[in-house]
């Protein structure tokens, strides 16, 4: 990650009172759900 990117993450942390890691897990949270790849079983993703 870039020092500008860190950055800015911890800032918004810090103004939103949360630690960085409550930023990234609700980031996380909000992405759309993957859709399934092929019609295997497997729930593996690329790399």
């Amino acid at each position: 990650m870039s020092e500008r990117r860190f950055n800015k993450l911890q800032l918004y942390a810090v103004q939103s009172d949360k630690t960085m890691t409550q930023v990234v897990e609700e980031l996380i949270d909000s992405l759309p759900q993957p859709k399934e790849f092929g019609n295997s079983s497997s729930t593996s993703l690329p790399r």
